[in-house]
């Protein structure tokens, strides 16, 4: 990816197509991943931490108060780590997208994957985007989001 000041305002290039300060492509494997795909990734991985969660809360765990907190907990694990890692969780595997960094580095590391993954639990900061579909998320964590696959 071409490297770019964190700290421009982050403007539509000539072509206007998300990504292309960046160097990424307008279609195809390396173009910013489309809104949808990130939330049904963030589903498929909302619901793998909910069936751990059933699995860890005990005997009737719909009846502990504490089920929806230890899905918040299993999510948070499941998604955090293996984005610092790989630099996907198993939800974005299955959708075809993940996570890069902005600039030199593979994947966005352990830091920064904590940290976007606690402004995600927020809700709002994904929501917020700018003119190459990065939430606050992705730019307080130097990252975005990238296809895959076609």
């Amino acid at each position: 990816m071409a490297s770019t000041s964190e700290s421009e305002i982050p403007v539509p290039a000539p072509d206007g197509h998300p990504g292309a300060r960046f160097g990424l492509p307008a279609e195809g494997p390396a173009s910013v991943a489309s809104l949808s795909r990130r939330v049904f990734a963030l589903v498929v991985d909302w619901l793998l931490g909910y069936l751990i969660a059933l699995l860890l809360v005990g005997p009737d765990p719909f009846e502990s108060p504490y089920l929806q907190w230890a899905v918040l907990g299993v999510w948070f694990v499941i998604t955090a780590l293996p984005v610092a890692f790989f630099g996907a969780s198993a939800g974005m595997v299955a959708l075809g997208i993940r996570v890069a960094s902005i600039g030199s580095t593979a994947v966005i590391g352990l830091p920064r994957a904590l940290l976007r993954t606690l402004l995600v639990a927020l809700v709002v900061p994904p929501l917020i985007r700018d003119a190459d579909e990065r939430g606050w998320h992705d730019r307080a964590t130097r990252s975005i989001v990238v296809r895959t696959r076609a």
